[in-house]
């Protein structure tokens, strides 16, 4: 894919979310979500059912794994697989997670651009950090969140506002790209646009959760973000 065009007017700053946007990384917290749940004879989740459990962190994906294959468990409980299955997930979080095509063309052209980018993910902000390092990801970005970063986190807009400020820009003008209704409404509550990818991790189809744009891939991003500012 040859490097895209990113024209004038450009936004302030790109804000992307991180697991099923920038990264399928489904295949790699699978089977930590899996691993959690053995730990109480529970019946392993599908692939195609955990892309729709991601989005509110690991312990979100064990919750709901566990309510989907026998009922929901006490939160002492949770407890006690989310910190086996962090374990498991610390061991293997790049073994099989890919980066999107187009991705690293969109990003060395924002950069070649000098338009800020920033991740607002809900992902543990230790684990974001490092799944982005091993993937060499990490000098395209000029602030990493988590979704323990802050007392807040996606929907609440003050997480995408404070990734904008980290990376050095004003919110306007700024965009950002997800894949899930989590990431349109923080935009929302943000008060900046949203993109969102087709084809990340949501139960309801994202042309469906009224996003101001959505694109099947990224060889559609420049072409999104102009939309925009029309």
């Amino acid at each position: 894919m040859p490097f895209p065009v990113f024209e004038a007017p450009l936004p302030s700053a790109v804000v992307f979310d991180l697991d099923g946007t920038l990264v399928d990384s489904a295949p790699d917290l699978l089977p930590a979500t899996n691993h959690a749940l053995a730990l109480i004879d529970r019946a392993p989740v599908t692939l195609q059912a955990l892309r729709g459990m991601v989005g509110g962190g690991l312990r979100q994906m064990i919750k709901l794994g566990a309510e989907a294959s026998g009922g929901p468990v006490e939160e002492a409980v949770l407890d006690r697989l989310l910190a086996a299955g962090m374990v498991h997930y610390a061991d293997h979080i790049s073994d099989n997670t890919t980066i999107y095509d187009g991705v690293i063309e969109n990003l060395e052209s924002l950069a070649a651009a000098k338009v800020p980018m920033a991740v607002c993910t809900n992902k543990t902000a230790h684990f974001a950090r490092r799944l982005i390092s091993d993937l060499h990801l990490t000098p395209y970005f000029s602030a990493i969140l988590g979704g323990d970063s802050l007392a807040v986190c996606k929907p609440d807009g003050d997480h995408i506002r404070t990734a904008i400020r980290e990376a050095g820009a004003d919110a306007a003008g700024a965009v950002m790209v997800g894949d899930s209704i989590t990431d349109v409404e923080g935009a929302r509550n943000a008060g900046v646009p949203v993109v969102l990818v087709s084809f990340g991790y949501t139960v309801t189809p994202a042309r469906e959760l009224g996003a101001d744009a959505v694109i099947d891939h990224f060889d559609d991003l420049s072409k999104a973000l102009a939309s925009l500012n029309n």
